[in-house]
């Protein structure tokens, strides 16, 4: 407790001066950042501090106990209350960021727009404020960030998980980057498995590595009579940096002199404010209306996928600077010009794409980009353009990219459970854990099919994988296969008395073996992009559903998908 008073009284004494502006196309994965090592040519900084035991998670702050300041910082350090770990991993995250001065500056600067509305929501829920903190070492506050494990947003959630949290993904829009919805959808997420494990550094753990792998690694570690904590579990490298990365963060924070650094002030009052637009409208006149820069306008609303705002539902929420919402709402009154330059273009089968850009007066690039559409496809498919109005207006504001009719008559075929069995080569690196990560299986089943006793692997060594499809029916649900967490044929473990995580992935287990799904066999000039468009889901969804490492497909390709419950 004296700490977090300390870090609350610094703050009036921390000067920021920070220079210079975010970079826009800064795309950011720390998965692919080489933690630990310094950069060439920079001497590592010192540590001038060793970490204490900060309060433990039960002291959460209330919002009634916030700290009144002008600078937000103040307000988070008052917020500090996760339990330190004694691993010299946070100190090599620690050097990390002090060697990349460059990079935490952006990241902070960022973090300006969204900061007060993730403190306002995290103190709201009684967490600690070290949760506020988290898009820093998942995205950095790059809205655009997106991972080569599909995460996107500044919370990078992965598609699935955000379909399962409410975050909408379709043609027009991804959830996952909406500031506001996907903030929420993350705490939301992060108290679920607070309240599974009842402890922050595990919450933390199982929103990098899963719920599943982390009871599964509790309940292994039961078994042994060894500790369950976060530095006793066994669990990938990825995942053992995680909450020393977060605790770096919090230490550079909460004592950024310490470090030889300073931090940029952030004012502790709303960024952006609400207000609601028309439910089709370029996103360029929505910027001008309020009078700011379209990367000002993507910055707070990074959720449109086109150039367009456009809700089937009606009038669509957007965000602005507090000081441009009433520009916005005087400007749009008055606004005499159409508010959409696109429409909605069908094509004919085959129809070549130069000739619809020439047609339509636009490269034939912009086409491709703002459709989804391959580089090498040269002809459409059938399926509905986005393309430009050449008389300035759209269609009445309809906008509207109507399903396949093989689509409709796929959603009433029946239903029947396939299970697929495929043989994996064992490549340099792998476990049998990433296997088992990768094809969503678990490593004991894995050894069951294989009559594996150990873990050792050989390389080029084939193994058995068996998955299990629903075909050939409509549903809400994605259809992921979700084992168990203790697996059904270890004995010991059949005998002991479930843990809520076993019951919660059991639940989630039985939710699966519903899901439905659609055998969709691939045409002449089908795209990833178009498919994905014909069934409302992303490109990476059906990827991952597919073991797909390229986005293109031969004519006469099978694939599974579990369509959208919009679409």
């Amino acid at each position: 407790m004296k700490k977090r008073h300390l870090y609350a009284s610094l703050a009036a004494a921390i000067a920021l001066v920070m220079s210079g502006t975010a970079v826009a196309d800064d795309a950011f994965s720390w998965q692919d950042n080489d933690w630990g090592a310094a950069s060439a040519g920079t001497s590592p900084a010192k540590s001038a501090r060793a970490a204490k035991s900060a309060p433990s998670s039960t002291d959460a702050p209330e919002t009634s106990a916030v700290v009144q300041s002008d600078d937000l910082w103040a307000r988070v350090r008052s917020g500090f209350a996760m339990e330190e770990l004694d691993t010299p991993l946070v100190k090599e995250n620690e050097d990390w960021y002090v060697n990349r001065p460059d990079y935490v500056q952006r990241m902070v600067e960022r973090s300006r727009r969204y900061l007060y509305y993730i403190v306002d929501e995290v103190e709201r829920r009684g967490m600690p404020t070290e949760i506020a903190l988290l898009p820093m070492i998942e995205s950095a506050f790059n809205p655009k960030a997106y991972s080569h494990a599909h995460a996107s947003g500044i919370w990078q959630f992965i598609p699935s998980t955000g379909k399962n949290f409410g975050l909408q993904q379709n043609f027009w829009y991804d959830g996952r980057r909406d500031i506001a919805a996907a903030t929420n959808a993350a705490l939301d997420y992060l108290q679920k498995l607070y309240d599974m494990f009842g402890d922050w550094s595990l919450a933390l753990a199982a929103y990098n590595w899963g719920e599943g792998s982390v009871a599964r690694a509790i309940a292994k570690n039961q078994r042994a009579g060894l500790p369950t904590d976060y530095l006793s579990l066994n669990m990938p490298a990825e995942t053992r940096s995680y909450v020393p990365r977060l605790l770096a963060v919090k230490h550079l924070i909460a004592d950024p002199s310490s470090f030889g650094m300073t931090l940029a002030s952030i004012p502790n009052r709303p960024y952006f404010t609400t207000v609601t637009a028309p439910q089709s409208m370029d996103v360029k006149v929505a910027a001008k209306l309020a009078g700011i820069s379209l990367d000002e306008f993507e910055s707070l609303n990074p959720g449109h996928n086109r150039p367009i705002i456009h809700s089937q539902n009606g009038k669509k929420k957007l965000l602005l600077p507090v000081d441009k919402a009433e520009n916005f709402n005087t400007n749009l009154d008055d606004y005499d010009k159409p508010l959409l330059s696109w429409k909605t273009y069908t094509p004919r089968r085959g129809e070549r794409f130069d000739k619809i850009a020439s047609h339509f007066g636009i490269s034939l690039a912009k086409l491709k980009e703002v459709n989804d559409i391959g580089q090498r496809s040269l002809k459409a498919s059938g399926q509905p353009l986005l393309v430009p109005a050449k008389d300035g207006g759209s269609d009445d504001g309809k906008l509207e990219l109507a399903a396949a009719p093989a689509e409709k008559a796929m959603e009433s075929a029946p239903s029947r459970t396939v299970t697929r069995k495929q043989t994996y080569a064992v490549k340099k690196g792998d476990t049998l854990a990433s296997i088992a990560r990768r094809f969503d299986v678990s490593v004991t089943e894995i050894k069951h099919w294989n009559k594996l006793k150990g873990e050792k692997l050989a390389l080029k060594q084939k193994l058995t994988i068996e998955t299990e499809t629903v075909v050939a029916a409509k549903s809400s649900s994605e259809g992921k296969r979700v084992n168990t967490v203790l697996a059904a044929n270890e004995k010991s473990a059949a005998k002991e008395k479930p843990s809520k995580h076993a019951k919660a992935d059991k639940a989630e287990s039985r939710h699966a073996k519903t899901a439905k799904a659609t055998r969709y066999v691939v045409r002449r000039g089908d795209t990833l992009a178009g498919i994905a468009r014909k069934f409302n889901v992303a490109v990476n969804d059906i990827q991952r559903w597919n073991n797909l490492s390229a986005k293109r497909l031969m004519p006469g390709t099978a694939v599974t998908v579990y369509p959208s419950k919009d679409s």
